[in-house]
Protein backbone atom coordinates (compact mmCIF):
# COMPACT_ATOMS: atom_id res chain seq x y z
CA UNK A 1 0.00 0.00 0.00
CA UNK A 2 1.21 3.36 -1.06
CA UNK A 3 2.34 5.93 1.93
CA UNK A 4 2.10 9.52 2.15
CA UNK A 5 5.95 9.24 2.12
CA UNK A 6 5.58 8.13 -1.84
CA UNK A 7 4.07 10.99 -2.33
CA UNK A 8 5.77 14.22 -4.08
CA UNK A 9 3.73 17.45 -4.85
CA UNK A 10 5.84 20.12 -6.95
CA UNK A 11 4.33 22.60 -9.05
CA UNK A 12 3.00 21.17 -12.48
CA UNK A 13 4.88 21.84 -15.98
CA UNK A 14 3.64 21.42 -19.87
CA UNK A 15 5.60 18.04 -19.54
CA UNK A 16 2.63 17.11 -17.53
CA UNK A 17 -0.20 17.51 -19.52
CA UNK A 18 -0.39 13.81 -20.73
CA UNK A 19 -0.46 12.65 -17.59
CA UNK A 20 -2.73 15.14 -15.99
CA UNK A 21 -4.73 14.41 -18.63
CA UNK A 22 -5.43 11.04 -18.01
CA UNK A 23 -5.76 11.31 -14.40
CA UNK A 24 -8.45 13.71 -15.36
CA UNK A 25 -10.49 11.31 -17.49
CA UNK A 26 -10.21 8.60 -15.54
CA UNK A 27 -11.03 10.17 -12.09
CA UNK A 28 -13.84 11.56 -13.51
CA UNK A 29 -15.32 8.14 -15.13
CA UNK A 30 -14.42 6.51 -11.55
CA UNK A 31 -15.72 9.26 -9.17
CA UNK A 32 -18.81 10.16 -11.68
CA UNK A 33 -19.94 6.94 -12.78
CA UNK A 34 -23.36 6.74 -10.45
CA UNK A 35 -23.51 10.46 -11.17
CA UNK A 36 -22.90 11.95 -14.51
CA UNK A 37 -24.55 10.55 -17.43
CA UNK A 38 -22.20 7.35 -19.16
CA UNK A 39 -22.50 8.58 -22.58
CA UNK A 40 -20.41 11.47 -21.45
CA UNK A 41 -18.01 10.13 -19.66
CA UNK A 42 -17.60 7.35 -21.76
CA UNK A 43 -17.09 10.61 -24.24
CA UNK A 44 -14.02 12.27 -22.33
CA UNK A 45 -11.17 12.02 -24.67
CA UNK A 46 -7.03 12.05 -23.01
CA UNK A 47 -6.01 13.67 -26.11
CA UNK A 48 -8.35 16.40 -26.10
CA UNK A 49 -7.56 17.10 -22.54
CA UNK A 50 -4.07 17.04 -23.13
CA UNK A 51 -4.09 19.40 -25.28
CA UNK A 52 -6.16 21.39 -23.31
CA UNK A 53 -3.76 21.32 -20.48
CA UNK A 54 -0.78 21.50 -22.46
CA UNK A 55 -2.12 25.20 -23.15
CA UNK A 56 -2.91 25.61 -20.13
CA UNK A 57 0.53 24.85 -18.13
CA UNK A 58 2.72 26.24 -21.21
CA UNK A 59 3.32 29.50 -19.61
CA UNK A 60 3.86 28.18 -15.55
CA UNK A 61 1.96 29.59 -12.63
CA UNK A 62 0.09 32.17 -14.44
CA UNK A 63 -2.91 34.67 -13.87
CA UNK A 64 -2.43 33.93 -10.38
CA UNK A 65 -3.30 29.92 -11.21
CA UNK A 66 -1.12 27.53 -9.91
CA UNK A 67 -1.73 23.51 -10.63
CA UNK A 68 0.37 21.22 -8.55
CA UNK A 69 1.08 17.51 -9.47
CA UNK A 70 1.00 14.65 -6.73
CA UNK A 71 3.57 11.90 -8.04
CA UNK A 72 4.61 8.26 -7.04
CA UNK A 73 7.55 6.77 -8.46
CA UNK A 74 7.35 9.91 -11.23
CA UNK A 75 4.22 8.97 -12.28
CA UNK A 76 1.49 11.42 -11.65
CA UNK A 77 -1.41 9.79 -9.66
CA UNK A 78 -3.40 13.48 -8.96
CA UNK A 79 -3.52 16.98 -9.49
CA UNK A 80 -4.99 20.28 -8.13
CA UNK A 81 -5.58 23.51 -9.53
CA UNK A 82 -6.27 26.52 -7.65
CA UNK A 83 -6.76 30.32 -8.66
CA UNK A 84 -8.99 33.28 -7.90
CA UNK A 85 -12.47 32.82 -6.53
CA UNK A 86 -14.54 33.32 -9.42
CA UNK A 87 -17.83 33.92 -7.90
CA UNK A 88 -19.78 37.08 -7.39
CA UNK A 89 -19.98 36.68 -3.89
CA UNK A 90 -16.52 36.07 -3.32
CA UNK A 91 -14.86 37.37 -0.37
CA UNK A 92 -11.71 39.45 -0.21
CA UNK A 93 -8.01 37.32 -1.28
CA UNK A 94 -10.79 34.51 -1.55
CA UNK A 95 -9.03 32.01 -3.90
CA UNK A 96 -10.52 29.00 -5.12
CA UNK A 97 -10.12 25.33 -5.68
CA UNK A 98 -11.04 24.69 -9.24
CA UNK A 99 -10.05 20.87 -9.57
CA UNK A 100 -8.35 18.05 -7.58
CA UNK A 101 -8.92 14.88 -8.84
CA UNK A 102 -6.59 11.08 -8.13
CA UNK A 103 -6.08 8.34 -9.85
CA UNK A 104 -8.74 5.55 -8.55
CA UNK A 105 -5.77 3.74 -7.44
CA UNK A 106 -4.68 6.43 -5.04
CA UNK A 107 -7.77 7.10 -3.33
CA UNK A 108 -6.87 6.84 0.11
CA UNK A 109 -3.45 6.74 -0.04
CA UNK A 110 -2.34 9.83 1.19
CA UNK A 111 -2.00 11.83 -2.04
CA UNK A 112 -5.31 14.23 -2.12
CA UNK A 113 -4.45 14.79 1.53
CA UNK A 114 -0.54 16.17 0.26
CA UNK A 115 -2.32 18.01 -2.33
CA UNK A 116 -4.92 19.90 0.27
CA UNK A 117 -1.91 20.60 2.48
CA UNK A 118 -0.14 22.11 -0.08
CA UNK A 119 -3.06 24.40 -1.61
CA UNK A 120 -3.83 25.67 1.96
CA UNK A 121 0.11 26.28 2.37
CA UNK A 122 0.18 27.90 -0.56
CA UNK A 123 -2.71 30.07 -0.40
CA UNK A 124 -2.05 30.65 3.56
CA UNK A 125 -3.86 29.20 6.15
CA UNK A 126 -5.55 32.45 6.62
CA UNK A 127 -6.68 32.95 2.79
CA UNK A 128 -10.58 31.91 2.71
CA UNK A 129 -10.62 29.04 0.31
CA UNK A 130 -14.11 28.27 -1.49
CA UNK A 131 -14.90 25.15 -3.81
CA UNK A 132 -17.80 23.32 -5.95
CA UNK A 133 -18.55 20.20 -5.49
CA UNK A 134 -21.00 17.57 -6.80
CA UNK A 135 -23.87 17.29 -4.40
CA UNK A 136 -23.90 13.38 -4.74
CA UNK A 137 -20.10 12.67 -4.59
CA UNK A 138 -20.06 11.89 -1.16
CA UNK A 139 -16.55 10.82 -1.11
CA UNK A 140 -15.36 14.05 -2.26
CA UNK A 141 -17.71 16.07 0.45
CA UNK A 142 -16.62 13.78 3.25
CA UNK A 143 -12.85 14.59 2.12
CA UNK A 144 -13.40 18.27 2.11
CA UNK A 145 -15.67 18.07 5.64
CA UNK A 146 -12.29 16.45 7.14
CA UNK A 147 -9.85 19.43 5.90
CA UNK A 148 -12.59 22.04 7.06
CA UNK A 149 -14.31 23.26 4.43
CA UNK A 150 -18.06 23.04 5.04
CA UNK A 151 -21.13 24.00 2.72
CA UNK A 152 -22.06 27.99 3.03
CA UNK A 153 -25.63 27.16 1.52
CA UNK A 154 -25.28 28.47 -1.52
CA UNK A 155 -25.94 25.81 -4.50
CA UNK A 156 -26.37 25.68 -8.21
CA UNK A 157 -27.22 23.67 -11.47
CA UNK A 158 -24.43 22.41 -13.78
CA UNK A 159 -25.23 20.90 -17.45
CA UNK A 160 -23.03 18.05 -17.88
CA UNK A 161 -24.14 15.47 -20.54
CA UNK A 162 -27.63 16.11 -21.24
CA UNK A 163 -28.22 16.23 -17.20
CA UNK A 164 -28.76 19.07 -14.59
CA UNK A 165 -26.70 18.33 -11.90
CA UNK A 166 -26.53 19.96 -8.71
CA UNK A 167 -23.56 21.50 -7.04
CA UNK A 168 -22.92 22.65 -3.50
CA UNK A 169 -20.17 25.00 -2.68
CA UNK A 170 -17.88 24.54 0.40
CA UNK A 171 -16.00 27.32 2.28
CA UNK A 172 -12.96 27.58 4.36
CA UNK A 173 -11.87 30.06 6.33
Amino acid sequence: MQTTDDIDVRIAGSADASQIAAVHVRSWQHAYAAIVPADYLNSLDVEAWTQTWRERLAAGPADDIITWVATSERQVVGFASVGPARDEDHRDREREIYSIYLTPEAWGRGAARELMRTVVSAVGDRTPISLWVLADNDRARHFYRRHGFAPDGIEKLRELGGAQLLEVRYRRG
